[in-house]
């Protein structure tokens, strides 16, 4: 570990934003998270220690998982070193918060938010990156909640510099994106990795920046939509979209595939997987509908804040 950073001390601050998120949710949905303390032995590749938060048939949320890890490893997962092949085989120190909210309401959109902290020791030195992000994946989509999320990203960037947050977000339109179907995962947000280039200070307060934004950018969201009246066909399509999520998660997403291939904690890793789901064959949206309009007006990558007419610092 490099003598700079103090490692206890930063996972005490991931806990901190777990804690006051989960107090949040709690605050909104009215019914407690359980929570699930957690030590690896060093049985396997990976040893450390985490908290899972985990809430189930809420009276808004019908999961939400709220987790936090902090491992050590052996062999870096190839997962985590894409961009950085050469250190795939070094020991390495990682920790995390990530989260995953399925509202029951199909109006309310699923959001996922995580930061992460990644250490590599090499033999000339240790090498780090800081990584996270939030996207919004919506059943029905409204304009003015993409602008929304999108304005809050933004303001949480642009501190630091005005081409972060058009940089994060092609990142995001990119990452959550399935190739095998040509289609995006929701409306997109922000999403970083391999982040080091403001030197390791300005780098946490830009991570510690997203993760305050969070609550700002999602909870007004689900005050605005949590009456909206639903009915089981509307049920029936957030199954089939929640789908699309299981695709991306199993096949693409390099946070669970970190984690499994490090040998991590499987109910932890798989916490984001939605509780109720269905696939139907060759399924197509009818023609003029809300649903159609999901995959016409808002599936595609575009650029929400820069829309004529539209009033970009009016809040929801």
């Amino acid at each position: 570990m490099s003598n700079n950073i103090n490692f206890q001390e930063l996972a005490e601050y991931f806990k901190s934003v777990q804690l006051n998120i989960v107090t949040a949710l709690e605050e909104l949905d009215g019914k407690k998270f359980l929570k699930d303390d957690w030590i690896k032995d060093s049985t396997q590749n990976l040893i450390g220690n985490g908290s899972t938060q985990i809430l189930e048939n809420g009276n808004i949320f019908e999961r939400a998982g709220v987790g936090f890890s902090c491992v050590s490893g052996q062999s870096l997962p190839k997962s985590a070193s894409l961009e950085r092949q050469h250190l795939s085989d070094c020991k390495f120190n990682a920790m995390g918060v990530s989260l995953v909210l399925h509202p029951f309401n199909p109006y309310i959109p699923t959001i996922h938010f995580n930061i992460r902290f990644l250490v590599v020791n090499t033999p000339e030195k240790d090498i780090w990156w800081f990584g996270g992000g939030m996207d919004l994946t919506p059943y029905y989509g409204f304009e003015e909640d993409c602008i929304h999320f999108h304005q809050i990203c933004k303001n949480a960037l642009d501190p630091f510099g005005n081409h972060l947050y058009p940089l994060f977000k092609k990142q995001c339109d990119n990452y959550f994106y399935l190739k095998h179907r040509n289609e995006a995962r929701g409306i997109g947000g922000i999403f970083y990795d391999n982040f080091d280039s403001l030197g390791f200070e300005k780098s946490l307060d830009v991570t510690k920046s997203v993760a305050n934004s969070f609550l700002k950018a999602y909870l007004p969201i689900v005050e605005k939509r949590k009456s909206h009246s639903f009915n089981e066909q509307n049920r029936e399509f957030q199954a089939f979209r929640r789908g699309r999520y299981v695709e991306f998660n199993l096949i693409f997403d390099r946070g669970t595939l970190f984690g499994l291939q490090s040998g991590g904690r499987t109910e932890s890793i798989l916490l984001s997987m939605p509780p109720k789901v269905q696939w139907g064959y060759n399924y197509q949206p009818q023609i003029n509908t809300e649903e159609e309009k999901l995959y016409t007006d808002f599936l595609p990558a575009k650029d929400w804040l820069n829309k004529d007419g539209l009033n970009l610092d009016k809040d929801i």
